[in-house]
């Protein structure tokens, strides 16, 4: 079956923009409360470390779309874990 390259940019694309649109919107709900207390930090561990996988192995076969959407991927976690964990600090204190 052959599958136009076009459609398969777009397919790329929009689930790129699919998926970091949920970190974004964490991130600005986050910042906006100042609390993430119910984000599992272990969920966030566990989906960081598929995405360094996923981006290994974009890495490998060469795909901007993988390599792009779990590099930002990768960055929009860390930026929730960082924030979690100064909240959730403030939170304690």
């Amino acid at each position: 079956m052959e599958v136009d390259g076009t459609f398969l940019t777009i397919l790329g694309i929009s689930a790129g923009i699919l998926i970091l649109t949920g970190w974004v919107e964490q991130i600005y709900k986050g910042y906006k409360t100042k609390r993430l207390k119910d984000v599992s930090k272990f969920l966030m561990i566990f989906i960081s470390i598929g995405s360094i996988l996923w981006l290994i192995y974009g890495v490998i076969v060469e795909d901007v779309f993988i390599i792009g959407t779990n590099a930002a991927g990768i960055t929009l976690m860390m930026t929730v874990l960082a924030m979690k964990k100064i909240y959730d600090k403030r939170l304690r204190s």
